[in-house]
């Protein structure tokens, strides 16, 4: 066994991405009941879209600079605040009555992702042993099977108890509490949270400073035409079944719950074979793949726009650890700040495209904004862009053993 699998703490990563699972669960509750709370406020789709903006506006904007403060000044134990913020948004969507507090409820919500993810992000770095695609696929995955578990709850909890039953799902949320701080424990404890050496390497040591910042905005792009995507799916697909095939909220939730489950299963995929054969080739699969797929489902009958969002949601969803692989490999002494740039400009993204895509929709009509959409993976060209990098996983694995044999 390599010394690299051999200092794989999988017991962490497990914990991590349990964690993570909790924390999505109670993010997704969020669009899998918005037919609810569209019905209950009498909310057209604009403001639809402003429930998702703020609470991922609130999420994006506060990542990467607690990413960039925890590169600085690690925060074992701030994860276990992150999840009480959601936790408090969960009471809170639960019991309001008015328009503005939903927004808040969202809001906070959104601020536990955004002191969650940079720091978790980091925990499973560390603990990958040079595994660093594996460790971020599996840390990833948990926070995609809690998205797609949200839609399933929702229909069998939510849609016939009422929006109060969304306070039931507190348990979950004390249960991610422990979790995390005997995560954060581990991690004080391991010396993975020691402040990083003055002359640890900001940048990839085969690339110019221009190279790196090409490859930065390769990267938004790619990461741009994702996370448009996914939103027209994750805020609208259960609007769109209902519109044009009539099924009732219930089955087009369960439909949302099969998308979104791909999505997990796609984002596992996509680290260990990011590990094997390259970052590059699995952005190159996943983002330019999914074209002719994300081209027919407009026009497809229900059987089969079930299976084309299953095989979207599979290929498209192995990019983003490869993507934030990648870029951790660019900048490898910023690692928090990565990953809150990352995880930050995703939710940030997929807000600020809901609110549009939701305007577009009230004034063209949810068929429209799936046809436009569409072509969106197009932008997978500039892969092409991207410079061709290896990742040295030994010299990686040096470092993590010199840090622990210092501690001990």
């Amino acid at each position: 066994m390599s010394h690299a699998t051999a200092r794989t703490s999988i017991a962490v990563l497990v914990a991590i991405a349990a964690s993570h699972l909790v924390n999505d669960m109670l993010q997704s509750l969020l669009p899998a009941i918005y037919p609810m709370l569209k019905t209950g406020f009498h909310l057209d789709f604009w403001q639809v879209g402003l429930i998702t903006l703020c609470n991922q506006l609130t999420a994006s904007l506060l990542q990467p600079l607690v990413g960039l403060y925890t590169d600085r000044h690690p925060q074992p134990h701030s994860l276990a605040v992150g999840m009480s913020f959601a936790l408090g948004g969960r009471v809170l969507l639960a019991t309001v009555t008015r328009f503005p507090l939903l927004l808040l409820a969202a809001a906070l919500v959104g601020m536990g992702s955004s002191v969650f993810h940079p720091e978790s992000s980091r925990i499973a770095r560390a603990a990958s042993g040079g595994r660093h695609g594996f460790a971020q696929s599996l840390f990833q995955t948990g926070g995609n099977a809690g998205s797609s578990l949200g839609p399933l709850l929702a229909a069998f909890i939510v849609v016939p108890y009422g929006r109060g039953s969304v306070a039931w799902f507190t348990i979950a949320a004390f249960i991610g509490i422990v979790l995390l701080w005997n995560v954060g424990r581990w991690y004080k404890r391991s010396g993975a949270a020691d402040r990083p050496h003055p002359q640890a390497r900001t940048r990839h040591a085969a690339l110019s400073i221009g190279q790196v910042r090409l490859a930065f905005v390769v990267l938004v792009v790619l990461v741009f035409s994702k996370y448009i995507y996914l939103t027209s799916l994750t805020s609208y697909y259960t609007f769109f079944l209902i519109h044009r095939f009539g099924v009732s909220v219930q089955s087009a939730q369960i439909h949302l719950f099969a998308f979104l489950g791909a999505v997990a299963a796609g984002t596992f995929a996509g680290g260990p074979i990011g590990d094997r054969v390259g970052r590059k080739a699995v952005i190159w699969f996943s983002i330019l793949g999914v074209l002719p797929f994300t081209l027919a489902l407009p026009h497809a009958n229900l059987f089969w726009t079930t299976v084309l969002s299953v095989i979207i949601g599979l290929v498209l969803s192995s990019a983003f650890s490869a993507i934030l692989v990648y870029a951790q490999d660019l900048l490898p002494g910023r690692v928090g700040l990565v990953a809150g740039l990352f995880f930050g400009l995703a939710f940030g993204i997929g807000g600020i495209g809901a609110a549009a895509l939701g305007k577009l929709a009230d004034v063209t009509g949810m068929d429209f904004i799936y046809q436009v959409c569409a072509y969106l993976p197009a932008l997978g060209l500039l892969t092409a862009l991207l410079p061709n990098i290896k990742h040295d996983t030994k010299a990686d694995t040096r470092t993590v053993l010199v840090r622990e044999s210092a501690t001990s």
